[in-house]
């Protein structure tokens, strides 16, 4: 058996944000179409050990991936990521970490895209670790940012990443201490925490702004008020995974704010046009494998010369 290994640099080289951009986005109306079997993740130690694995029905491929995550460590997000395909004997094996930080990036870029206005410019990220940059570069992506604003308790690494991705993208950047204040008159907001209480509240957000979380993945986990969520268009990733794993989601609907018909499935936006860009919109992710394959597509396409 021929593996081939690829580190953080060599994924980073081969797989750009637009086209990871591209491939989460098809990828999502592939997974409405029914073309991939997809099980929910396993989930060991409450979160500490992760399980996750996707089947790509037309083209006889698959992804597993393993991690394992310990916020107390750096990096917080440890594993690896395994292409397969029927007919081909080599595998790609892949840093876990690269391709989460990218998938989860671009598929903030893809709700973006499909949410927040047109003329949309101004940015707050709250948080500042592992995920942080690439929920940035994803928005650029495709909303180019002339500001950002930073929230984080560890002011060192937020001054750090915001002359790193000033130096990359050009974009003027601005540590802010207060949550609520950061988010005021901003078009768009990524949350990037494990944070598990809200971290702002409705008031302090504009009429019109698009709204990305993506830090929670377990129910005792929330960065978003129920308030925002009985307000906003809400568009989750994947329903499933939304009802077991999502606290946001989780608590709104135990409180009464929002029902599971307020939800919104990616897929179902992208293909059927049903979200208008008006009002509060937000986006609720905690990831899917499917999300995993798309990258490990690319990867495969590249460093094969796989045809996904």
């Amino acid at each position: 058996m021929d593996v081939v290994t690829l580190g953080p640099d060599e994924i980073r080289s081969a797989v750009s944000m637009p086209a990871a951009i591209d491939a989460v986005r098809n990828g999502f109306l592939a997974l409405r179409r029914g073309e991939f079997e997809m099980p929910t993740r396993t989930v060991l130690r409450d979160g500490g050990f992760l399980v996750m694995s996707a089947h790509h029905r037309p083209t006889a491929s698959a992804m597993i991936k393993t991690l394992s995550l310990d916020f107390d460590r750096d990096p917080a997000i440890v594993g690896t990521v395994v292409w397969s395909e029927l007919g081909h004997s080599r595998q790609l094996v892949a840093d876990a970490i690269e391709v989460t930080r990218i998938r989860t990036g671009a598929i903030s870029g893809v709700a973006t895209d499909l949410l927040a206005p047109p003329e949309a410019k101004t940015c707050t990220l709250i948080g500042a670790g592992g995920q942080a940059a690439d929920q940035v570069r994803a928005v650029h992506a495709v909303r180019p940012l002339t500001e950002l604003r930073i929230v984080s308790r560890g002011l060192e690494r937020a001054e750090a990443l915001g002359k790193a991705l000033r130096a990359e993208l050009g974009i003027d950047t601005a540590l802010v201490a207060d949550a609520d204040e950061a988010v005021r008159d901003v078009d768009i907001v990524c949350c990037a925490t494990t944070s598990t209480t809200p971290l702002f509240s409705l008031a302090s957000l504009a009429e019109h702004v698009h709204v990305n979380a993506i830090g929670s993945y377990r129910p005792t986990m929330r960065e978003l008020p129920d308030e925002l969520l009985a307000d906003a268009t809400v568009v989750i990733d994947e329903r499933e995974a939304i009802l077991e794993e999502s606290g946001e989601i989780i608590h709104a609907l135990a409180a009464g704010a929002i029902t599971e018909a307020d939800l919104i499935e990616l897929g179902t936006a992208l293909a059927e046009g049903v979200v208008k860009r008006e009002g509060r919109t937000v986006f609720k992710s905690v990831g899917v494998a499917m999300q995993d394959w798309t990258i490990a597509g690319l990867l495969a396409q590249t460093c094969l010369g796989r045809e996904k």
